[in-house]
């Protein structure tokens, strides 16, 4: 005889759909009145769930502009995140020497771990980022204007071949293609001669745009993402495109000898991440030979020299392929659309072209003269098309979440718990009437006042700010420089 009484199937479903509505009843009760930030200004569902930044995807920045407008400086924009719209808080988060640290949901997201720009610890960064850093020193950077110099003649071809056969030239992707040409020459000693391809690219961009989708969703859904790692990568492209992307981007390995299609993402990023291996290995097997360029470093050539590593072990070809898609993917997006932001406004108004020629003319008479980087940045009227354009472009618009130190902290008279995350973008800062009056407005002259543009340099985060600043910043402004 039983001793419990045997429960019919639908009494158990009736009674697991009670016991999780209960819970999920509980918890959105618990997040939205006795949570630690249950004080902070923000609507009620992103307060109680991760479903209101999830429908809005990749245009969350957007909205949080909107619920800062009607909240304050200060929203709660999930359970356990802030955002801020003060400019002055900027600097009590991304500082040199900073406590806070990066979300790993968040860059973990990414899936490149062991690059210096995934890491979320302080500590290890500090030690990545000193590897890396003197290879992106203004000394080091300046060694690169004759590369860059020479893609931009080639660019200039491509242009003037253009007109001829009355055919356009997609000038963004031919800025994307001239920073990634030079950054795969000085990081590998090779070239990827995106600026001869009929594209100028376009294919390449794809590859590196492919993985996307895939991130939005594990930065929201964490656990999808541990669940997908784990799936073979033969079963993923089936379940869906953009987690075969990522499952590829986790498990290719080095002696790959397949040619793909690339017509095909799923296929195609699999062939990016491969040659990203590829690359660290090819650069290991020279230095081994003896037949790498000694005339000039290379990024991954000292990053695999044991005395630059400080008594750390050398990276693997593992964790150095991470790095490589890092550089890739930034060389392959925010300087073309700085450059191309900047473009299209000089070329829209006739007043800022006329001025910026003037200008450029004046300094240089001779039209067969060399633009010579150090004497470009010394015009103050091209300084202010540049960084027009670095402010209008935004870099990364959406936020950069950190999160907060021991001890918690507080920001404009809330108090924020230690482990809460927090964060600023851009899009904000850059878009703010206080700090840019009229912000909207492409205004190179708002920089010609030296105290004014000290002061409007306290706003422009297109880079990033302290410890986690983009270390490619020099880099990127040459181009900048030298392509205007």
């Amino acid at each position: 005889m039983a001793l419990l009484p045997t429960l019919e199937p639908p009494t158990i479903m009736y009674g697991v759909a009670f016991a999780l509505l209960s819970y999920a009843i509980s918890l959105a009760v618990y997040r939205r009145f006795f949570h630690p930030l249950a004080r902070i200004p923000g609507p009620l569902l992103p307060a109680v769930t991760t479903l209101y930044q999830s429908y809005y995807n990749g245009r969350y920045y957007m909205k949080i502009a909107e619920l800062h407008e009607k909240y304050g400086p200060v929203v709660r924009i999930t359970p356990n995140e802030i955002h801020l719209s003060d400019p002055d808080n900027y600097d009590k988060i991304y500082y040199v020497g900073t406590r806070f640290w990066k979300s790993p949901v968040f860059y973990g997201a990414l899936c490149v771990p062991h690059s210096t720009f995934g890491t979320p610890t302080n500590e290890v960064h500090k030690h990545k980022r000193a590897m890396i850093n003197p290879m992106f020193s203004r000394k080091m950077v300046l060694q690169l204007e004759n590369v860059v110099q020479d893609k931009a003649q080639k660019l200039i071809k491509r242009m003037e071949a253009g007109i001829a056969e009355m055919k356009p030239v997609d000038l963004h992707h031919a800025f994307r293609s001239v920073s990634v040409d030079v950054i795969t020459d000085y990081a590998f000693d090779k070239c990827y001669n995106l600026l001869d391809t009929p594209d100028l690219g376009a294919h390449f961009f794809a590859l590196v745009r492919g993985v996307g989708p895939a991130m939005w969703v594990f930065q929201q859904f964490p656990s999808l993402q541990r669940l997908a790692l784990k799936t073979p990568a033969w079963l993923a492209p089936y379940i869906s495109e953009p987690l075969g992307h990522v499952t590829k981007m986790q498990t290719v390995r080095p002696k790959m000898n397949i040619h793909f299609p690339h017509n095909h993402l799923f296929i195609a990023l699999t062939f990016l991440n491969q040659k990203c291996m590829e690359q660290v290995e090819d650069v290991k097997a020279r230095m081994a030979s003896g037949k790498l360029n000694n005339a000039r470093p290379t990024i991954f050539s000292e990053l695999l020299d044991p005395k630059n590593n400080d008594g750390w072990p050398i990276p693997t070809s593992w964790q150095l392929k991470d790095e490589c898609y890092s550089f890739l993917a930034a060389a392959a997006d925010t300087t073309g659309n700085a450059m191309s932001t900047a473009c299209y406004h000089t070329l829209a108004n006739r007043d800022i072209y006329a001025r910026l020629k003037s200008e450029l003319v004046n300094a240089f008479p001779d039209a067969s003269q060399k633009l010579d980087f150090v004497a470009l940045e010394k015009l103050p009227y091209l300084t202010g098309v540049i960084k027009e354009g670095l402010r209008l472009s935004f870099g990364v618009p959406g936020r950069l979440p950190r999160v907060t130190p021991k001890g918690g902290t507080a920001f404009n008279d809330y108090y924020i718990p230690e482990g809460t995350i927090v964060g600023m973008s851009s899009w904000l800062m850059h878009r703010n009437a206080d700090a840019f009056p009229d912000p909207m407005k492409f205004d190179p002259s708002r920089w010609l006042n030296p105290e004014d543009a000290r002061r409007l340099d306290r706003y422009m985060v297109s880079f990033g700010k302290g410890s986690r600043q983009c270390v490619g910043m020099p880099y990127a402004l040459l181009l900048r420089f030298l392509l205007h």
